[in-house]
């Protein structure tokens, strides 16, 4: 298996090694616990309904994966789960924050109630999950926390304030939690995904053309295309989140890794 810039990685590089993924019913969670899987940690997995997480524990059986239902906005429900994890499994030495939600809306539409579910899941959710869990590492003097975010957390979008707004939010609540927590060993990170093939990508396809348009960009929306001419798939995005949680990461911390094709024309 191949690593960032074709380095040789060993399937054990995170072996031993616990880990805690929040969103992993699905798409880029379900993508990243299987990532971590393949390299050898012990994987918590949780999501809001049980079903996605209880397909991957039967696959894999309970010594390698475990699943948790609970909703990463309650943070007495995240608490415990944390404190089962610790209890269960073992000391938590990884967490990815991957549960989100998206409702496109212009602003003048968005209701009181999307948005604050927005920021629920994807600001305070991050929040209720890092906080645990850096409880935890900090006390132990390691730990790695990776927050997945998204490319439109740093170019606006027509439809998607609130989803936005939230991911920045999370951004940079990720980044200041990297500051505090690295003098105790605790590295944190972002990845930001551009547009990638999941559940929450295709339910803004409107016809067997939207893929191409999200290629191709659309002025009409002043959004660019994809230089690289694809869109991501979840392992993409899953591959970047165990580069971050592993040894080969040690001296990054506060950083944020858009794996988005060039879409935001970052410098």
């Amino acid at each position: 298996m191949n690593g960032i810039g074709g380095t040789a990685v060993q399937q054990s590089e995170l072996s031993g090694r616990v880990a805690l993924v929040t969103g992993a019913g699905q798409g880029i969670g379900e993508a990243v616990t299987r990532a971590l899987v393949a390299q050898g940690a012990r994987v918590a997995a949780l999501d809001w309904t049980p079903d996605g997480v209880k397909r991957l524990e039967a696959e894999f059986g309970r010594d390698t994966v475990t699943a948790h239902t609970a909703d990463v906005a309650d943070s007495a429900a995240v608490e415990a789960v944390v404190d089962e994890v610790e209890r269960t499994v073992g000391p938590l030495a990884i967490l990815v924050n991957v549960a989100g939600v998206l409702r496109p809306s212009p602003v003048v539409d968005i209701t009181d109630e999307v948005w604050e579910r927005t920021f629920a899941v994807n600001s305070t959710g991050v929040f209720n999950a890092s906080r645990a869990a850096a409880r935890r590492m900090t006390g132990r003097g390691s730990g790695c926390i990776v927050t997945v975010g998204s490319n439109a957390a740093g170019v606006p979008r027509t439809s998607m304030a609130a989803y936005a707004a939230s991911k920045a939010a999370a951004t940079m609540f990720t980044k200041c939690l990297g500051l505090e927590l690295g003098r105790s060993g605790v590295r944190c990170n972002v990845v930001s995904p551009g547009s990638t093939d999941t559940a929450m990508q295709r339910d803004l396809w409107t016809d067997e053309q939207s893929p191409l348009r999200v290629i191709e960009g659309d002025p009409a929306s002043y959004r660019v295309g994809i230089p690289l001419g694809r869109i991501a798939e979840p392992s993409d995005v899953a591959d970047a989140v165990t580069f971050l949680v592993s040894d080969r990461a040690r001296h990054i911390t506060m950083h944020d890794l858009y794996v988005d094709g060039g879409a935001t024309l970052r410098a």
